[in-house]
């Protein structure tokens, strides 16, 4: 059976070229072939691998990163060391956190994708969604369990071809529901966390509410160091520590969560969409938004129709 290098799968996704994820380098050096691969934007990528061995041991060790999979056939005698008796199978799914240490017994055949994504993934997400701080999380550590909306959102990713801008767009769409899926269901408090510092939840919420009710005007960091009764050089930390990320990079995230939501779910002018969103024109609006997506508005909103 043949195996792919990383420098081989580059070649799936122009431009790339190093594959740093290790999950995916461990899988390399490995017996597995790589059926599909893709950078989907936004620093994610996925794969569909297949093996077929007598039996052979895989480890994974603190690759930095998040790996969420799923078994597409085969995978019955495949099990985790340390957990006898429980086996792989179709549509078992499995969570690997950037940090978890795990040795794997693989027999047999096996057919099953990945998804590899960062810590920060989850940064606005926990904030947004779970109103915590991103630095509270991780993703748990799960070892063969079933999620019926998990599972649906890997058979659309599957289903959908990988190649072409129109279909990225797709699967990046895909990929980012099951991250907040994954978000919702399957992260935990990271234990590792240090909690000194940053702003109280009510602060916090009060300036994320701030913002989004503001998106379509300038924002400056005075506005936002009054809000939270701090000067500048203390809310520019704190926010930092409880965002995850520096007030500017926030407002330009929820300025384009919010672009990407009225492209969806509404047929309003694309100039619009730029006042709303607080672009000073429609120039630059599209500049921002294909940096960061991989396509200009008016693409994306046909590619998602």
């Amino acid at each position: 059976m043949a195996t792919f290098s990383p420098s081989a799968a580059a070649s799936f996704a122009p431009g790339a070229d190093v594959i740093s994820h290790a999950v995916f380098n461990t899988m390399c050096n490995t017996d597995a072939t790589l059926e599909r691969f893709a950078w989907l934007g936004d620093g994610l990528a996925a794969a569909i691998w297949q093996r077929e061995t007598v039996e052979a041991e895989t480890v994974y060790t603190q690759p930095g990163h998040h790996t969420f999979s799923c078994y597409l056939g085969g995978g019955y005698r495949t099990e985790r060391n340390g957990t006898p008796g429980l086996y792989g199978g179709p549509n078992r799914l499995c969570t690997l956190p950037d940090w978890h240490e795990s040795s794997w017994m693989v027999r047999g055949n096996l057919r099953l994708l990945h998804v590899y994504f960062m810590p920060e993934h989850f940064t606005s997400r926990a904030v947004l969604e779970l109103d915590r701080e991103p630095r509270e999380l991780t993703l748990a550590d799960r070892t063969y369990f079933e999620h019926p909306r998990l599972l649906a959102l890997c058979e659309q990713l599957v289903a959908t071809p990988w190649q072409g801008a129109d279909a990225l767009l797709r699967v990046n769409e895909v990929t980012h529901a099951a991250l907040s899926e994954l978000l919702q269901s399957q992260a935990m408090t990271d234990p590792g966390a240090r909690l000194r510092g940053g702003l109280s939840p009510a602060v916090r919420r009060r300036l994320a509410d701030y913002i989004d009710a503001n998106l379509a005007r300038p924002i400056t960091l005075g506005e936002l160091a009054h809000i939270a009764c701090l000067s500048e050089f203390h809310l520019a930390r704190m926010f930092r520590v409880s965002f995850g990320m520096p007030p500017s990079a926030w407002v330009a995230q929820r300025r384009l969560d919010r672009a990407r939501a009225l492209l969806k779910e509404t047929s309003m002018p694309l100039q619009q969409v730029a006042d709303l969103c607080g672009y000073a024109d429609l120039s630059h609006f599209s500049h921002r938004f294909k940096a960061a997506v991989g396509a200009p508005p008016g693409k994306y909103r046909l590619a998602l129709a």
